[in-house]
Order: structure tokens, then sequence, then C-alpha cells
């Protein structure tokens, strides 16, 4: 046996978070500041007050500034809204509101305006645009960063304080932050990327990690082209306005900077920033339609799957790769959901059954990666160790209601567990299956394993609890939540893992009815969401498909992948069931608003939505046919060809996991019902009436819609009021009406006669 090993967590949180303490070396930004600042040259434009705060703006001698301070307190922050290099003229007032400003001014290279508004939500926002109209082809060479945190005398070489999170890649462009001295709180600034995309188009540049910064300098930097070698040739046209920066800044109240509290307040801000972001309409995918295409290009391509043991195996792309036990068990899992729904059973989900006992190694007790006939060219032994509970999640799943996998599960489930406490709970990317021997420790410098398998496992453990009744599997799901405490925003490895860590915190809240697990899931939930393209970016490529919250599937990929997207879906459906009242209903909100838009954005993974041009022509892992309906690995946010790592048939689970969470049927009711939040609960009121309650936030909204049925003519009549009585607006065509409702209502549907 190998040496049980535990991987030090210390160095990465430290490397995370920029010291708090002062620094005799300081960025030319914060000194120039720092001075004009001191020299009282700064002209005071005006301002306003919002909720506790002071907003004063002024000019400064390249820069409008933006100076947020609380009425009763120390500190503050400066927001630069708007570079002139070279100097602004001219400043002007063109609009005022109670907490609205708009100011223009000019400049060597065009007009500036930029618009100042104040928002009194449960924090403080302020928003800040800045728009550039150039009054000659410009080339953009340099801009600078825009936030300064302010310490005693609105010096900001004397603020204190640490970063928590920054802009990962192309991912949310976000920072978060905290005073330590003076004690100002924590802040959340948001730069709504989306805005941008004109810039990013115009001058052929992406805002790769653009936002954060090294404290006190932080923020935005806008990216510009490189100077090693070239100087920039992409210019901004002239007389066409472009905007530079959207920056909204959320300001946070005093109080705890342990974990939990600072992950609720995270994702609490971000909630706030949320209706300020950029995004668009999600839109109803015909996700029955592709599950049938998908399903039947599954069984009848030659491509799809082999043979082998007299049972049926699916291949994890098209013509390449051996088949393994993660991607048999998800696309079952799948399958036995379709098949709920439907009713009608598929052969190919009996032939696909039968093949799973083949991967259990009866000696060591647990289910391998491969078949006993992979061939020389793989590790037999090695799995990387979320492909050790991966397999045993949908398993469990399917023991809910199979007596065999019931039995296969609970003979693995030792094995599992054995696994965990050998490796502390802190599990290394690879190992070797046979006697623990560690084949890859880390995933990069900061010696960090798969950070997020312990959630996986904590949710397998609760699978266990629940079929079997020992509680020895709750203390294993607790003892693996204790051991992921204290990783902050490092805690991400996997999407979907992280997602399932969401929900096994919330079915240990329910079984123990610790509060701690509730908080905990926060930690999981806004890790993810650090991860996750909050933004509609329309660079290159990506103009051709959705990506607003997709989560890129590793902590560092430059893609998102479908199979992550739709395993996160269906772990947050459960994590919503098992919250219920009690979860924070900010937090509900970005929950629901990542699933409502996966069902829209997920469609444009299969290679028949995407432009052919558009499809990589070199692919690490067979082909890509784009007459199967199976979805490619990657789509970028910057555009990259889709499908450069291959067509993951092991994402075909995709399309009939997601009809089935988003359509309904009623008993004899003549339509089918689709909503993009999920429905809590349905009841059958009457012959022609029906209850749903959604699952969704009270301040966001859902999309009802009732589909004409195969071979029906038409619809009925039909009305939607809320529980108080409110009647939804229609919006009817021919084979389809359309209500837009709260997400988090209770619906009373009626139709025909009783409409």
């Amino acid at each position: 046996m190998a040496a049980t090993q535990r991987i030090d967590v210390g160095a990465a949180q430290a490397r995370s978070r920029a010291s708090a303490k002062p620094t005799n070396a300081f960025s030319t930004g914060t000194l120039v500041l720092r001075e004009e600042i001191a020299s009282g040259r700064m002209r005071r434009l005006g301002g306003f007050e919002l909720d506790g705060l002071r907003i004063e703006l002024r000019q400064g001698g390249d820069s409008l500034w933006v100076f947020i301070r609380r009425k009763h307190g120390p500190g503050g922050v400066a927001l630069r809204a708007g570079y002139a290099q070279g100097g602004l003229t001219a400043v002007r007032l063109e609009d005022q509101g109670p907490s609205r400003r708009v100011f223009s001014f000019d400049a060597a290279i065009g007009r500036f305006e930029v618009e100042i508004t104040g928002h009194a939500q449960e924090r403080p926002v302020v928003r800040a645009i800045v728009r550039l109209t150039p009054s000659r082809q410009t080339l953009i060479s340099h801009l600078p960063r825009d936030l300064y945190p302010l310490g005693p005398n609105d010096d900001p070489t004397t603020a204190t304080g640490h970063v928590e999170a920054a802009q990962r890649g192309l991912n949310v462009g976000v920072v978060y932050a905290r005073f330590e001295r003076p004690d100002f709180g924590d802040l959340l600034y948001v730069q709504n990327l989306t805005a941008l995309n004109p810039y990013f188009i115009a001058t052929e540049t992406k805002p790769d990690g653009a936002v954060g910064g090294e404290w006190p300098e932080l923020g935005y930097l806008p990216p510009t082209p490189p100077q090693a070698t070239t100087a920039p040739i992409n210019p901004l046209r002239a007389a066409e306005t472009v905007v530079l920066s959207d920056a909204v800044l959320v300001i946070g109240e005093d109080g705890s900077n342990d974990e939990h509290a600072s992950a609720l307040k995270f994702l609490q801000m971000l909630a706030a920033a949320y209706p300020h972001i950029g995004r668009p309409e999600p839109e109803l995918r015909d996700w029955i339609g592709r599950s049938e295409r998908t399903l039947r290009d599954l069984d009848r391509s030659p491509d799809a799957t082999l043979e082998y043991y007299g049972a049926r195996y699916v291949r994890p792309y098209t013509a390449a790769e051996y088949p393994d036990s993660m991607v048999q068990l998800s696309v079952l899992a799948a399958l036995k959901d379709w098949e709920a729904w439907t009713g009608e059973a598929l052969p190919l989900t009996r032939a696909l059954r039968r093949g799973v006992s083949r991967f259990h190694d009866k000696q060591l007790r647990t289910l391998r990666r491969y078949l006993p006939n992979v061939g020389d060219d793989k590790n037999a032994n090695a799995v990387d160790s979320w492909y050790l509970y991966h397999p045993l999640l949908n398993l469990g799943r399917l023991a809910q209601e199979d007596a065999d996998a019931k039995a296969l599960f609970t003979d693995c489930i030792g094995y599992a567990v054995k696994a965990a406490r050998h490796f502390a709970y802190a599990w290394p990317i690879q190992f070797d299956v046979t006697d623990f021997k560690v084949l890859v420790a880390a995933r990069n410098a900061d010696g960090l394993g798969q950070t997020d398998v312990g959630g996986i496992y904590a949710y397998v453990m609760m699978q266990a609890f629940e079929l079997t009744g020992d509680s020895l599997y709750v203390d294993e799901a607790k003892a693996a939540m204790a051991a992921a405490r204290g990783m902050r925003f490092e805690l991400e490895y996997q999407a979907n893992l992280t997602a399932w860590g969401a929900a096994a915190c919330l079915r240990l809240y329910r079984v123990t009815n610790d509060r701690t697990y509730l908080d905990q899931s926060y930690v999981y939930l806004a890790s993810l969401l650090h991860n996750s393209m909050m933004w509609e970016s329309e660079i290159a490529g990506a103009a051709h498909y959705q990506n607003f919250l997709g989560a890129t599937c590793l902590h560092d990929a430059p893609y998102m992948a479908l199979y992550e997207c739709y395993d996160c879906f269906c772990a947050l459906e459960q994590y919503l069931k098992e919250a219920g009242a009690d979860l924070d209903d900010r937090v509900r909100l970005l929950v629901s608003e990542f699933c409502r838009y996966t069902l829209s954005r997920a469609w444009f993974y299969y290679p028949d939505a995407l432009p052919k041009d558009l499809l990589a022509t070199e692919v690490r892992n067979g082909h890509i046919d784009r007459a199967l309906s199976f979805p490619v690995e990657d789509l970028y946010g910057d555009g990259q060809p889709a499908g450069q790592v291959g067509q993951e048939i092991y994402g075909c689970g995709a399309a009939p996991s997601l009809a089935v969470r988003a359509f309904h049927r009623l008993p004899d009711a003549p339509f089918i019902t689709f909503c993009d939040q999920f429905v809590a609960d349905r009841q059958m009121l009457g012959a022609a009436s029906a209850v749903f309650s959604l699952s969704g936030s009270s301040v966001g909204q859902a999309k009802l819609v009732f589909l004409r049925g195969k071979h029906r003519r038409g619809l009925p009549r039909l009305s939607v009021s809320t529980a108080d009585g409110e009647i939804a607006a229609a919006r009817e065509t021919p084979d389809q009406v359309e209500f837009i409702v709260p997400a988090g209502a209770r619906l009373v549907v009626k139709w025909g006669d009783e409409a």
C-alpha cells in the first residue's frame, strides 16, 4: 500500500488572496492617484447619497472619478469612470436624477459620455458606463485599471485588504475584495462584458483574466493588442460610439469573513449585480425531438456503440476510445429517465444495462474504469479520482428501483470508503486502483488534486445511507465535507463535481438539521458561479451560439463542455428540491437562472445547430459527423472552432435529461407543457385544471409554454393565474401558447371549458 497522502491546501489559500500587509511597492496608477488626491487639484462635480453611502464625482487630470464612501465611517473606493490620456476638457453635466448623473467631456481621441447611476437594493449598487465616440480612426495601445480602495485621508497606499476572487479566463468579469483597514467592509466589482463586445470585435482582443488586479490597484484592465513585436493595427472607427467600460460595483456590509459567510455574501452581491448584466433571451428548444434523434443514432450508428460479452457498450467519442464505466452509467441513467417519462421501455437500455457487471472487479469489489479487454495502450489500473465515484452516483440512482443495481452498488461502496479514508478525503488526480499508488498527484504547482471529489463522494455516501439506513455513510459524508473546508474559491476542480457537492450539502442538512451544511453549500455554489461566463460573448465564432452562464468544465479549462453542463443541471435540480424554503432567495435566483439558461444554450453543442465552417477540422478524439445528433465536447467563449476535443457520445444523455426535467405531461391533457424553471410539484385539480408549483426565485421569471401535441390540430383555450388570482397574459401562435410568470409562483392552469 502507498502511504496515505494528504494534500496541503494552505499554500493555495495564501496564493489565492493578496497579502493584507502594506507594501513599499505600488503601481504607477496608485501613486498618481495618491498624489492627485493629496494635491487638492481635483474639481468636484457634485454627487448624491445612496442608502448610507456618499457618492462624490470629481474631475482629475486625465480621468473622471467616482468616490464612494460611507456617510459614517472611514475608508472608501475610487472608481475611474473614463480615462482621457492627455487630459479632459469641456466637462458638461448632460442629465441628472436623484441617483443619476450623465457627463460628457472632450479628449484628444474623441468625445466621452459617462453615466453614473445608483441603485438602492438590499446592498447598494453603483454602475458606471463609459462610452467613447472617436473623432478619428483610433488605435488603442493602453487603458489603465479603474478601482482603488482608499485608506485614511483618501490615500490608496494605506488601505489594506485582500482579494478573495478574481476573473478566471473568460468567465465572469469579477473581483471580490475585502477591506481589513479601514473597516469599510467588502465589495464586489463586476464588469458587464456583454456590453463590451463591439470593443473586443473592433480591436480583435478578448477579456481573458481582464478583471482582478493586485491590491490596491483592482478592477478592469481593458485588453489591448500585444506590444511585444507589433503595434496595434485594429482601430476603433471614427464617429462610432463604443462602450469602453460598464462597471457594476456592489458595496457590502461589515461582518464575518469566515468561509461560509464570505461565500454567501459573494452570491448575494453577485445576485445584486445580475440585473445589470447584459444577457440574451433564453429560447425554447425542442429537446423532445432532439432526444428522439439522439436515441435513434445511439441505437443505429456503428460509430456509437460496440458489442462485447453479449452486451452493448457506448464509445466515449464518435468511433473512438474504449468504453468505460462512467460513460456507460451516465448514458444508462439518462435512458432510464427517458423511459420513466415516456412510459415505454427501450431495448437499447436493456442491452446497456447487461453490460454494467463487466466493469465490476469482484476481487477488489469496485467498478473499474475499463472493461477487461481494454487495449495495451491504456493503463487498466489507472483511475482518475472522480471516475471512481461518478459511476457509483448513477448506479445509486438506478438502485432506487433495480435490485441488481442495488446489490452491485452496496458491494462496491466499501471500496469507495476505503479509498476516501486512504487519501484522508483529499484525492489526487489519478491513482492505481489496485494499491492506491498515486500516479498524478496535483493539477498544477499549487499542489492541489481533485479538490471537489469530496462533494460527489459525500453525495454517494448519502445515497448509500438512503439505500441501507446505515449511519456510517452519513459520518463519511460529514468527514468529506469537513476536509473540504477552507478551500474557499479554490474548491472547484470540475464543474459537475462541484454542483453535486452542493447537492450533497443539502442532503446532509436535511438528515442532520445542521445548518452548517446549508452554509457550506454556498461555498460550492460560489466556486461554480465564479467559473461561469456571466456574460454573452460575440467574439468570432461565439456570435453563432449562446454562452451566457456557461460553466467552463474545469477550474482552468478554456472551454465549456456539455457533459459537465447537463450534469450540473441535474445536480442543481436536486439541490433546489432539497433546499425548500430554507434557501436564500438571492442564491435561488442564481441557481435557477443557471439552469434556465442551460436549457437554451446547450442546444448549440450539437453540430447541426452550428455553421459547418465553425466546426474544428482537426479533432483530438475520433471525428465529427454533423448527421449524428451527438454533441461536440467543447465550445469556447472566444469563438475558437468547436469540437476540437471531439464529438462526445458520452454527453448524449444531455437531451433526454433536459427534456424530462423541462417538459411535463398531464393525464389526458391535449398538450405538453414546457417550463424553463424547475417544477417542484404539480397536481391535477380536476379533469381540465392543474396546479404547478415552481422552484425559482421570487424576483425571477419563468416561461410557461403549452405545446400542441402530435397529431392534434390545435390547442384548447388556456388560462394561467397565480395563487392570488392574478391572470397572466398569453402570447399565442398556432402551435403554442406562452405565458411569462413569476419564477417562484404557485400557478393554477385551466383549459377548455374551465379556462
